[in-house]
């Protein structure tokens, strides 16, 4: 499958928003963004972007944010206009319940590329069964938890220290002794937390 392999920087410059793509060093003065403001040009002309441009950088924004290749967010943009309700909302509910995403939520990743590799990698386990598809979707109920592998790693030590220190989403809870993670209900479009004009990524895909 095809993946993103260059920095992940260039893509929030391109945006020019931070995206927090690589977790805890977005916090610090090495984040990209943060550099790029203090060092930027102020007296420089800033181009004019077309309506239909700050559609893309809306919808090239969410894509960035989960990690997907064009193909994949095109495919998750149509399932979500299938179903009933809004289809803005729908497509970040069905970003959100990405598995990926998930332990990214729990506190058990800094970032949703690292989550990913959590779960590429079988070091994670979806209601007793290990599961290696980031995109898998979560349902109701559904508890995550490490395998027997992945609970003797020196990672999954550090993150038993560290884990405290960590916010949940409302839509899931945590066993902070065992880490098992359970959704206790689906996400709503406010409890994603997206800062995201869903209106202009429907726009987009509808010209």
């Amino acid at each position: 499958m095809a993946r993103y392999t260059d920095s992940v920087c260039k893509l929030c410059r391109r945006c020019t928003v931070k995206l927090f793509l690589k977790g805890s060093r977005c916090f610090t003065p090495k984040c990209a963004i943060d550099r790029q403001s203090k060092g930027a040009n102020r007296g420089a002309r800033r181009r004019r972007v077309s309506e239909r441009g700050l559609q893309l950088i809306e919808k090239q924004k969410v894509r960035y944010s989960y990690g997907l290749m064009e193909k994949q967010f095109r495919r998750t943009f149509e399932a979500a206009s299938k179903q009933k309700g809004i289809t803005g909302d729908n497509l970040l509910v069905m970003l959100e319940r990405r598995l990926d995403n998930v332990v990214f939520r729990l506190g058990f990743a800094d970032s949703r590329a690292q989550a990913r590799q959590l779960v590429q990698q079988g070091l994670l386990t979806l209601n007793g069964r290990k599961v290696r598809i980031p995109s898998y979707q979560v349902q109701e109920g559904d508890y995550v938890g490490w395998t027997a592998a992945g609970a003797k790693t020196e990672y999954y030590k550090l993150l038993l220290q560290s884990i405290e220190s960590k916010s949940i989403a409302g839509w899931l809870t945590l066993d902070r002794q065992t880490l098992v993670g359970r959704a206790i209900s689906l996400p709503t479009p406010d409890e994603t937390g997206a800062e995201f004009d869903s209106k202009s990524i429907v726009e987009y895909y509808s010209r």
